[in-house]
């Protein structure tokens, strides 16, 4: 299936000079909504994954369906400030700004398999800050998976020695 046909690029969005691509269409269509969570699927049941984590928000709209494939529990990674108990933080850069992450300290347990998914790699930012705060925790990265990889932002330097799915690249 060519899923590029479900994506729409909205320029000058969030601020100008930015080409978003905008995942709603794919979301709204159920056969490409669910092919595209089947491939991260396929990809996932390779790796032997335990956990599956996704950065805020749309990590959750691929890794809760992908978790729930395989049986596994979803970890979310948030903003500051959401979530209820003890958190670990980091702060990162944004190829627009910065942001900061936050995951509970007691959802990885050290050793844990852990399958990262989030809808969108562009400078790898956000991915390098789930990383960090897997492992602060002993989580193992065991792969990573993405709906669209912006390869002219290089953020795939950020995540050589990585097992890493993109299933649409711009």
């Amino acid at each position: 299936m060519d899923l590029k046909k479900y994506i729409d690029t909205i320029e000058g969005f969030p601020k100008k000079g930015i080409k978003f691509r905008d995942i709603t269409p794919l979301m709204a269509n159920g056969n490409a909504y669910k092919y595209a969570n089947d491939e991260i699927i396929k990809f996932a049941k390779n790796h032997d994954a335990d956990l599956v984590v996704g950065p805020e928000a749309r990590g959750f709209i691929f890794g809760c369906p992908v978790a729930y494939a395989l049986d596994i529990g979803f970890v979310p990674v948030r903003k500051p400030g959401k979530l209820p108990r003890e958190t670990t933080s980091v702060r990162y850069e944004l190829e627009y700004g910065h942001n900061e992450l936050s995951i509970h300290k007691d959802d990885i347990k050290k050793g844990s398999r852990v399958l990262i998914v989030d809808d969108l790699l562009a400078t790898g930012g956000t991915i390098k800050a789930t990383i960090d705060l897997v492992e602060e925790q002993g989580g193992i990265v065991v792969g990573i998976a993405f709906l669209i990889e912006l390869t002219d932002l290089k953020g795939m330097e950020l995540l050589k020695g990585y097992n890493v799915l993109s299933l649409i690249k711009y």
